[in-house]
C-alpha cells in the first residue's frame, strides 16, 4: 500500500506575494516541503497541487509530481481539505492507504520528525497524527474593553501555567480514508509535542519570512525535537 505526500501550493498570496517561490537560503520556498518528502523512503510519490505555472515549473524541475487545481479550488476561502481530496480524486489510485500534509509556509522541519510521526502512525494505528507545540503564554479576553484572563490568574508565574498546546502546522498524516471523508484530523488524532524553534514558522508575512532565514542562517540543528 502507497504513502504519498501532498503540498498543496497555490499561487495569488496576498500578504507576502508569491511567497511559496520566494528564495530561502538559495531554494524556491515550495520546494523545501519537496526536498523533504522526497528524503522519505516511506513516501512513494510526491505531490504538488497548483493553480500556479511558476510553481508547477519549479515543481516538476525539483522532481515532484504536479497536480493541476481548478481555479475554483484556489480561492482565499478554499479549504485545505479540497485540494488534498482532489489529488486523491486525481491519481484515482486505490492502493493509496497514508496521505502525508507538508504546507510549503513550514518550510523547516527537524530530519527526524516525519520519521518519529510514522512510527507512532503505524504502531498505534492512529487515523491521523499531527504536530503540536506547547505554549507558554498568558492569555486573555478581552470584554467590554476589559482584559479578562483565560489560562491563568493574576500574579501566576509562567512555569505554573496549565499546558496548553497549539497545531504547529509542521506536519501531518491521515490515513486516505479520513482524507476521502473529509477530515485531516480525525477526532482520535494523535498530537505529537514538537519544541523545535522550527515550529514557530509558519510563513505568511514578511516579518515571518526573516524569521526563517534567520533560523537557517544560525544552522538550528535539525534533529533536536
Amino acid at each position: 500500500m502507497k504513502t504519498i505526500a501532498i503540498i498543496p501550493a497555490r499561487g495569488g498570496s496576498k500578504r507576502l506575494p508569491n511567497k511559496n517561490i520566494l528564495d530561502l537560503g538559495g531554494l524556491p520556498l515550495v520546494v523545501h516541503s519537496i526536498q523533504y518528502a522526497l528524503n522519505q523512503p516511506e513516501i512513494d510519490t510526491v505531490c504538488v497541487s497548483t493553480d500556479d505555472e511558476t510553481i508547477k515549473k519549479i515543481a516538476l524541475e525539483y522532481g515532484a509530481l504536479v497536480i493541476d487545481r481548478p481555479k475554483p479550488l484556489s480561492g482565499d476561502l478554499e479549504p485545505t481539505i479540497t485540494a488534498v481530496q482532489h489529488v486523491l480524486g486525481e491519481l484515482n489510485d486505490d492502493t493509496i492507504e497514508t496521505v502525508v500534509l507538508l504546507q510549503p509556509t513550514n518550510p523547516l522541519r527537524p530530519s527526524t520528525l516525519f520519521e518519529d510521526l510514522f512510527v507512532q502512525y503505524k504502531t498505534k494505528k492512529y487515523a491521523s497524527v499531527f504536530t503540536v507545540t506547547r505554549n507558554h503564554d498568558k492569555l486573555g479576553k478581552i470584554v467590554n474593553n476589559t482584559f479578562v484572563p483565560f489560562n491563568y490568574t493574576p500574579g501566576q508565574r509562567s512555569q505554573d501555567l496549565e499546558p496548553l498546546y497549539y497545531e504547529n502546522g509542521l506536519l501531518y498524516i491521515t490515513s486516505a480514508s479520513a482524507i476521502r471523508d473529509g477530515y485531516v484530523m480525525t477526532e482520535d488524532a494523535l498530537p505529537f509535542i514538537v519544541s523545535h524553534p522550527y515550529a514557530k514558522v509558519d510563513i505568511d508575512t514578511q516579518e515571518d519570512f526573516d524569521y526563517a532565514e534567520f533560523l537557517l542562517r544560525k544552522n538550528i540543528n535539525h534533529d533536536n525535537n
